[in-house]
């Protein structure tokens, strides 16, 4: 496995021109972060692995599609992803399997090694804590309503009593450091 230096971004434009190590980078680089959103909020961690393995394959899909943009933020998107999914498991009472059977996956099959694993790096990636410990509270808010919730400037700036302007500026702050900070090379 290569030591890959470059942007997710870099990684994704690889993906789509079919470098085929590119988008396991990726997966490598931001499997924890998104383990550590999912597997709070579920049931299991077989569930959390089962929606992992959904969420990046389905961003696997839209990278692949070449009439759609590549995303200017490719964390925010990918946790987008992994939200959907999970909203969509909730409301369905299971975990969709869409995204990998329109790449001709088989079903996730996971032992106790398996668990194990998911069980370290959700350990090794409390994505609260990292983000706290990461950036002022003030950004943490702004981009965890704007971009963990999906809600609106206007309504985030009327709870955090700024206006819409200073509400962007500290979600664009945020998603910098952290952009600068999750695109290290594990």
């Amino acid at each position: 496995m290569s030591d890959r230096r470059e942007t997710d971004l870099d990684l994704l434009t690889a993906t789509r021109e079919c470098d085929g190590e590119a988008f396991g980078a990726f997966f490598r680089r931001h499997r924890g972060v998104v383990l550590a959103f999912l597997a709070p909020r579920t049931p299991s961690r077989e569930v959390a692995a089962d929606l992992l393995a959904e969420t990046f394959a389905a961003a696997l899909s839209a990278v692949r599609d070449d009439t759609r943009e590549l995303p200017d933020q490719p964390l925010a998107w990918l946790l987008s992803i992994a939200r959907n999914k999970l909203i969509d498991s909730l409301r369905h009472g299971r975990v969709e399997q869409q995204a990998r059977d329109r790449l001709g996956l088989g079903p996730l099959m996971i032992d106790d090694h398996d668990l194990e694993r998911v069980e370290e790096l959700i350990d090794a990636t409390d994505l609260a804590s990292a983000l706290a410990t990461q950036l002022p509270p003030e950004q943490l808010a702004a981009m965890q309503a704007r971009v963990l919730d999906e809600r609106d400037y206007e309504e985030i700036a009327a709870e955090l009593r700024c206006s819409e302007a200073v509400v962007r500026k500290r979600v664009s702050r945020a998603l910098r450091t952290l952009r600068t900070g999750l695109e290290a090379p594990e």
